[in-house]
C-alpha cells in the first residue's frame, strides 16, 4: 500500500484519505476533503516580478485536475469512514463516491447509479481528456468552470470545518386521511346548506316578490289610449269626434341665462309663441321662468296647424343660430379679452325656442261647435266625459285602454328581452236620434227669442210622436264645447232636462184628459166660470179679469181658464180627496214625478206630492199646473201621448250604437203604455185645435198655414231657485201637427222673460218657426181637412 501524495504548500499532513469517503464541504467535485488537485491538473505558475512574495497556491478549478495514473492511486481500503468524513454534506459524499468508488464499494445509501461524464471515464482509464489538458500559455485563460458548491474563494487555502453532527433524519408525518375527510365533509355540508337555504328562500319564499320587483324595475308599462267613440246625428254626421292633437310643452331649465346665454330668453320665447297659441305673453313668460321644473305644458290639445307653425319657426331659428358667424361667436365665449373673447352672443345666434317641444295626444272636437252641445256634453282635460251624453256613456265611448310592456336598461329599449302588447280597443260610436238640420233650426229660434225677450234662458224640444225619439233638444244660452273658457257653469248643463219648473196651463191637458177619460164630462159640457172663485179661503183668478163666463169644456181649455179647470177637476170624485186621488193617478200615468227613462246626468224627475199631501190650496192649484213641477221633456211627452192616440212612448235620444268591429245595433224601442183611450185622445186633439184656430183661443200665433195645429199655451208663476219664492214667469207653448195625422210635437219654454210673459205671445212664434221647418224637413204633407172649430161658449 503506497502513501498518498501530500499537497504542495501544506495540507492535512499525514492524514489518510479513505477511498470512498465523502469530501469535505467546499472541496472540488471528485476530490476528498483536504486533497489538493492532481499534478496533471496544476496550472503553470506565472513568473513573479523581482522582490515580490511568492503567490499562495491557487485552489484547483472544479473538474480541471488531470487524472492520476494507476500507479499513484491509493489502494482500496475497506476501513471504516472517519467521523469527519461521515459529517460531510451529502453533496460532497455523493461526488466522491461517484468518482473514487465503484457502486459496490459505496454505502447502501449512496449506491444510486449516476451518469458518468467523459471526463470521469477518462480519469478512471488513466488517460487525460481533451477537456482537462490545457496549455499553460501566459495571458490566455481557459474558460471559467462552474464553481463547485462550497469551493473556497480563489487564492484562499482550503479551510477545514469542524466536524458537525448530522441531525437525525425525520420523516414527514402525514395527517390522518379519515380525520381530514371528516373535516372537509363537514365544511362542504355547511356551505351547501347555506346555498340550499338561500335557494329555498329565493325560489319558494320570496319568488313572487322578487319577480314582481324585477319586472317593476326592468319592464316599463306604457298605457295606450283608446280612441274615443264618435257621437253622430241621425244621418251619421259627427257631432263629437276625436282627432290627433299635440300638447305644446317646454323645459324651463333650458331658458335660464346659463343655458341660453340670454338674460331674457323666456320673454323672447313668449313673444314668439303667444300669437300662435293664443295664450297671453305674461302667462307664457311665467311658465317658462320656473327652472326647478323640467316640464311645463304651455298649451293643451293643439291642432296640427299650430304644431307645424311652431316646428317651422323653431327650425328657422335653429338654422340661423347655426350659421358660420354665429358659430364663430360661440367659440369666443368664455375666452379672455386678449383673445377676442365674448361674454355673450348676439340674439340672432340663439334659438329661444330650443326648449319647446310637442307631445302626441288626442283631442275631442265638436265639428258643429255648439250645435246640440247641451245634449252631447263635453270632456274634461283628461279626455273623460264631464257632461251630457259624453258623461252618461263614458264607459262605452272611452273603449278599453291598452298597454305596451318592454324591457329597458338605462331608459333604452332592450329588443331581445321580450315584452307584451295589448292593443287598445276603440270606443263605441253613438248614433243619436237628433236630426242635425232640425236641431239647428230649433237652436236658432230659441236663441233669438231668449235674446228678444230678455229672458234668463229657454229651451225647445222636438219629438216624434210615434216612437218617442227626440229630434232636437236646444237650449239657450248654450256653449261651445271646443272652447269651454268662455262658458259659465250655468250654461254647461242641459236645462231642458235639469230644470224643474211649474208648467202652468199646459198641465190643464192632463186634467181634461182625466175628466173625459173617466166620463165625468164631454167636450161640450157647460161650465159657468165666475170671477174670482173662492176655495179654502183663497180667491182664485184667471189671467184676465172678466165677468162670469159661460164656456164649454172645450172653451175652458181654449181660453185657458184656471177657474173653469178647478170646477172640472172637482167632478172626478164625490169628495175633494177622492178627486185628488183620481187626478194623481192620471198624472203618474203621463210620467209626472218620475224619470223619463233617458238616465241623463242631472235629469230631474220633477215634483209631484202624494194626494194625501195636497193640503189647502195645493189641491186646487195642481189641476191648472201650479204646485207641481216637471222638466221640459216630461211636458213634451204628455202632448206626444195625446198625439199618439193616448199611448205613451218612453222618450229616447240614442238611435243605435256601432261597435269597434263596425257592427251596428239599433237601440231598443221605447216602452209603451196606454194612458187614455183613443177616443179621449181624439177629443182632446180637437179641443186643442180650438186653442190655435179659434179667435178666442190663446195660441193663435202658433197657427201654420196648410196644417192643422193642436196646442196649448202656458203662463205660470215662476219659482226662483235662489230664493224659493215666486218671482217672474214661465212662458210656454206645446203642440203637435198635423192634428189630423199627428207626426211631431214641439215644445217651447222661456224662463223669466222681461219683454212680455204670456206663453202664446213669446213661445207661439217659436213653435211656429220650428214646426214649419220640421214638417218641411220630414216632408210631411199638409192637412187634407179643416179644423172642427168646436164651440167654446154657450148662452144661458
Amino acid at each position: 500500500m503506497s502513501t498518498p501524495r501530500q499537497p504542495p504548500g501544506g495540507g492535512t499532513g499525514g492524514r489518510r484519505t479513505i477511498k470512498g469517503a465523502a469530501p469535505r464541504p467546499g472541496a472540488p467535485r471528485g476530490q476528498s476533503g483536504g486533497k489538493p488537485p492532481a499534478a496533471g491538473r496544476a496550472r503553470s505558475p506565472k513568473p513573479q516580478p523581482p522582490g515580490t512574495q511568492p503567490a499562495k497556491p491557487q485552489p484547483p478549478k472544479p473538474q480541471s485536475s488531470k487524472p492520476q495514473s494507476s500507479k499513484s492511486q491509493p489502494p482500496k481500503s475497506h476501513a471504516p469512514r472517519p467521523a469527519a468524513a461521515r459529517s460531510q454534506p451529502p453533496s460532497a459524499a455523493k461526488g466522491q463516491g461517484a468518482r473514487g468508488q465503484s457502486p459496490k464499494d459505496q454505502p447502501a445509501r449512496a449506491r444510486q447509479p449516476r451518469p458518468q461524464s467523459a471526463e470521469g471515464r477518462s480519469a478512471r482509464s488513466g488517460q487525460p481528456s481533451a477537456a482537462t489538458v490545457r496549455p499553460a500559455v501566459r495571458g490566455v485563460r481557459p474558460p471559467q468552470q462552474r464553481r463547485a458548491e462550497g469551493r473556497p474563494p480563489t487564492g484562499a487555502p482550503p479551510r477545514r470545518r469542524p466536524p458537525q453532527r448530522r441531525p437525525a433524519s425525520r420523516g414527514i408525518r402525514l395527517a390522518d386521511p379519515r380525520r381530514r375527510l371528516r373535516v372537509i365533509t363537514v365544511v362542504l355540508s355547511v356551505v351547501f346548506s347555506v346555498f340550499a337555504g338561500r335557494l329555498v328562500q329565493l325560489q319558494l319564499l320570496d319568488s313572487d316578490a322578487l319577480a314582481s320587483d324585477a319586472n317593476t324595475n326592468r319592464y316599463l308599462n306604457i298605457p295606450i289610449t283608446a280612441e274615443r267613440g264618435s257621437i253622430t246625428s241621425s244621418d251619421g254626421v259627427a257631432l263629437a269626434t276625436t282627432v290627433d292633437a299635440y300638447d305644446i310643452t317646454a323645459d324651463p331649465a333650458m331658458f335660464t341665462p346659463g343655458a341660453t346665454g340670454l338674460p331674457d330668453a323666456p320673454e323672447q320665447a313668449a313673444a314668439l309663441l303667444a300669437p300662435i297659441l293664443g295664450v297671453p305673453k305674461e302667462k307664457l313668460t311665467a311658465d317658462l321662468r320656473t327652472p326647478k321644473t323640467r316640464y311645463k305644458r304651455l298649451a293643451a290639445q293643439q291642432t296640427p296647424d299650430v304644431k307645424n307653425q311652431i316646428t317651422d319657426l323653431k327650425s328657422s331659428l335653429e338654422k340661423q343660430a347655426g350659421s358660420r358667424a354665429c358659430q364663430a361667436q360661440k367659440r369666443l365665449l368664455n375666452k379672455s379679452v386678449d383673445e377676442g373673447g365674448r361674454t355673450r352672443v348676439d340674439n340672432e345666434c340663439v334659438n329661444p325656442l330650443a326648449g319647446v317641444f310637442n307631445r302626441d295626444t288626442q283631442k275631442r272636437v265638436y265639428p258643429s261647435d255648439g250645435l246640440a252641445a247641451n245634449l252631447v256634453g263635453f270632456v274634461n282635460a283628461e279626455g273623460e266625459g264631464a257632461g251630457g251624453l259624453e258623461q252618461q256613456f263614458q264607459k262605452q265611448l272611452a273603449g278599453k285602454e291598452g298597454h305596451s310592456s318592454y324591457a329597458q336598461a338605462g331608459g333604452r329599449l332592450v329588443p331581445t328581452a321580450g315584452g307584451s302588447l295589448e292593443p287598445a280597443v276603440p270606443g263605441t260610436d253613438l248614433r243619436l236620434t237628433v236630426n242635425r238640420d232640425i236641431q239647428w233650426a230649433a237652436q236658432r229660434a230659441i236663441t233669438d227669442q231668449v235674446a228678444n225677450a230678455g229672458a234668463e234662458k229657454g229651451y225647445v224640444i222636438v219629438q216624434d210622436v210615434k216612437n218617442g225619439q227626440v229630434l232636437a233638444m236646444a237650449t239657450s244660452p248654450g256653449f261651445n264645447p271646443n272652447d269651454l273658457s268662455t262658458a259659465k257653469n250655468s250654461q254647461l248643463g242641459n236645462a231642458a232636462l235639469q230644470d224643474a219648473y211649474e208648467p202652468g196651463s199646459t198641465a190643464k191637458l192632463m186634467t181634461m184628459a182625466a175628466v173625459l177619460d173617466t166620463g165625468k164630462a164631454t167636450w161640450d159640457t157647460k161650465v159657468t166660470v165666475p170671477y174670482p172663485l173662492v176655495r179654502g179661503d183663497v180667491a182664485f183668478k184667471d189671467d184676465v179679469e172678466h165677468d162670469t163666463w159661460y164656456l164649454t169644456l172645450a172653451g175652458v181649455l181654449a181660453k185657458s181658464s184656471n177657474i173653469g179647470t178647478i170646477e172640472a177637476a172637482q167632478t172626478l170624485g164625490a169628495t175633494q180627496p177622492e178627486a185628488n186621488k183620481v187626478l194623481y193617478d192620471y198624472l203618474r200615468k203621463f210620467g209626472i214625478g218620475q224619470q223619463t227613462g233617458l238616465a241623463f246626468p242631472g235629469e230631474t224627475a220633477g215634483l209631484l206630492d202624494k194626494p194625501e199631501d195636497w193640503k189647502a190650496s195645493k189641491q186646487y192649484t195642481i189641476p191648472f199646473g201650479q204646485g207641481l213641477s216637471v222638466n221640459a221633456l216630461q211636458a213634451t211627452s204628455v202632448f206626444s201621448t195625446i198625439a199618439n192616440g193616448g199611448v205613451r212612448v218612453a222618450p229616447s235620444v240614442v238611435q243605435g250604437t256601432t261597435a269597434p268591429d263596425g257592427k251596428y245595433s239599433p237601440a231598443p224601442a221605447g216602452a209603451q203604455s196606454r194612458v187614455v183611450s183613443e177616443q179621449t185622445a181624439k177629443t182632446l186633439t180637437e179641443m186643442l185645435e180650438s186653442v190655435v184656430s179659434d179667435e178666442q183661443g190663446t195660441g193663435g200665433k202658433a197657427a201654420i198655414p196648410g196644417y192643422r195645429v193642436a196646442g196649448k199655451t202656458g203662463t205660470a208663476n215662476r219659482v226662483d231657485p235662489k230664493t224659493g219664492s215666486y218671482r217672474g214667469y214661465t212662458a210656454s207653448f206645446i203642440g203637435f201637427a198635423p192634428a189630423d195625422q199627428p207626426r211631431v210635437t214641439v215644445s217651447c219654454v222661456i224662463q223669466d222673460p222681461v219683454n212680455g210673459h204670456f206663453g202664446g205671445q213669446l213661445c207661439g212664434p217659436v213653435f211656429k218657426q220650428v214646426m214649419e221647418f220640421t214638417l218641411k224637413t220630414l216632408q210631411v204633407p199638409p192637412s187634407g181637412s179643416e179644423a172642427p172649430n168646436l164651440p167654446v161658449e154657450w148662452k144661458p
